[in-house]
């Protein structure tokens, strides 16, 4: 008799779970269908760009933390910088190719399918991962000098960046499933992963670094601990089956069409990414000619920057799954309005972020170092050029996501390597040529108008593609809209 009672109290809860499973599934679904366009973007973009932004400062406040230390140690973590956007390119590679297909298999109802593409997303990220950390350890010192790391700078850089790189496969896995948690709509998981690992963070970072007197050493392995909670924090909500999808190696399907669905968005993701990391670094080359305070200057400009760009794409995780989703069920409508909303918001964020950046750069540089006027002066110039053309990236973000959330993988590839690779890279080798230190300095605000340009274009064909589309879909009488 116990035991029929164990087994029928066992049952149960079998039943509950999977009844809270599918009510929790239902609300994301119909977050992502059906509520109205604001709520849902702010439901789901808000949490996540919060989450982002603090995550942000994962490397702002190793920044400010270890810009204490002196300007050899800046220089160091801002040409490791590069190479962990490289790592990260990873778990966007497998994370966001997964993610806008996830979104379209929801809006499809193909949970079997959405299943196998989460599975075989988050197991390849973690070997993938692996592999790619391995041979940056074998070839670290090398890597480090091609990224501008010089005499001073490079043994604080091997320091830091054998114990950053390392630990860095928590970070791998936790960028894949912040893409796959935000293609279900739960944003506010994200969210609390993001912010426990980045506080997490903010609380080591002075204890290791001073406390311990383990300097540039002390920052990585803070971060690396952080990293490592923020992947216990996302197995539990794997373990506890609270996510529309279930994660099994045996679900792990390489089938054409699933390989080639996350590849066609994980490719252009992951070249973005690659072009990122190129893009700093040939900053840094480049002001490395200048000497150590021309190169430790770069820091402060790509870390402040990056928080601004992390909320954008934080926040833009948010219009993804509404456009993915609207997309794959032709609601044509609702895929129109959520791009409209997220254009002005973006906008109006770049503004104020841009212009406070630009009023407040001399202040906000000073904080990264102990008293180098010359860092101060070429980091603040730096700052208040990027950020007056910072005006243009919600713009041109929206519509680089917006092209990969609908499977489009060649024209967001191209528009996303735009700004950071085919604007950019002409940019960083002519201006020096002609404007010397300013031209490094002017490089990357040149590139940001002419990509807005660019976008503006793509917009405008993009939208009467969708037009037709629409009429098409109409005319058929079959409208959901």
């Amino acid at each position: 008799g116990s035991e029929m009672c164990i087994r029928d109290r066992y049952l149960l809860k079998c039943v509950k779970r999977k009844e809270l499973f599918y009510e929790r599934t239902k609300q994301k679904m119909e977050l992502l269908g059906a509520a109205p366009v604001s709520k849902a973007l702010l439901a789901l973009g808000l949490p996540t760009m919060i989450g982002m932004m603090i995550n942000a400062l994962y490397n702002l406040v190793d920044a400010y933390f270890v810009g204490g230390l002196g300007t050899n140690q800046m220089g160091a973590i801002t040409v490791a910088f590069p190479l962990g956007q490289v790592i990260v390119g990873l778990g966007l590679l497998f994370g966001n190719g997964a993610a806008s297909y996830l979104s379209r298999l929801l809006g499809r109802g193909d949970r079997e399918k959405a299943d196998k593409a989460a599975s075989t997303a988050i197991y390849s990220s973690i070997f993938a991962g692996a592999a790619v950390i391995i041979c940056c350890l074998f070839f670290l010192e090398p890597i480090l000098k091609q990224l501008g790391a010089n005499g001073d700078v490079l043994p604080y850089a091997v320091n830091y960046t054998s114990i950053y790189i390392a630990s860095s496969i928590f970070n791998v896995f936790n960028v894949t499933m912040n893409n796959i948690v935000s293609s279900e709509g739960a944003a506010k998981t994200t969210m609390l992963v993001l912010m426990t690992g980045a506080v997490l963070n903010v609380l080591l970072d002075p204890i290791f670094i001073y406390a311990l007197g383990l300097g540039v050493a002390g920052a990585a392995i803070a971060t690396g601990i952080s990293q490592l909670v923020s992947a216990l924090v996302y197995l539990c909500y794997i373990l506890r089956k609270k996510s529309a999808f279930s994660f099994s190696i045996k679900n792990c399907c390489f089938s054409k069409e699933i390989v080639s669905e996350i590849l066609k968005i994980g490719i252009p993701t992951l070249v973005f990414q690659l072009l990122t990391s190129l893009s700093m670094s040939m900053i840094n080359g480049g002001a490395r000619a200048y000497g150590t305070s021309a190169l430790a200057a770069m820091g402060p400009l790509t870390k402040i920057m990056s928080v601004g760009s992390m909320m954008v794409f934080g926040f833009l995780k948010g219009l993804q799954p509404i456009a993915g989703y609207s997309y794959g069920s032709q609601k044509y409508g609702r895929l129109q309005k959520a791009v409209k909303t997220s254009i002005v918001w973006s906008t109006v964020f770049c503004v104020v972020f841009g212009l406070a950046v630009a009023v407040f750069s001399t202040e906000i540089v000073s904080g990264f170092t102990k008293d180098d006027i010359e860092m101060i002066r070429i980091g603040a110039a730096a700052l208040r050029a990027n950020s007056l053309t910072f005006i243009f990236f919600g713009f041109y973000t929206v519509y680089s996501s917006l092209f990969l959330a609908m499977g489009k993988a060649r024209e967001g590839c191209f528009l996303g390597a735009c700004r950071q690779g085919i604007c950019f890279v002409p940019a960083i080798l002519l201006l020096p040529m002609l404007w010397g230190l300013n031209g490094i300095l002017y490089a990357q605000p040149a590139a940001d108008a002419i990509s807005a340009l660019i976008a503006v274009f793509m917009a405008v064909r993009l939208h009467k593609k969708l037009a037709a589309e629409k009429k098409r879909f109409l005319s058929a009488g079959t409208a959901q809209v």
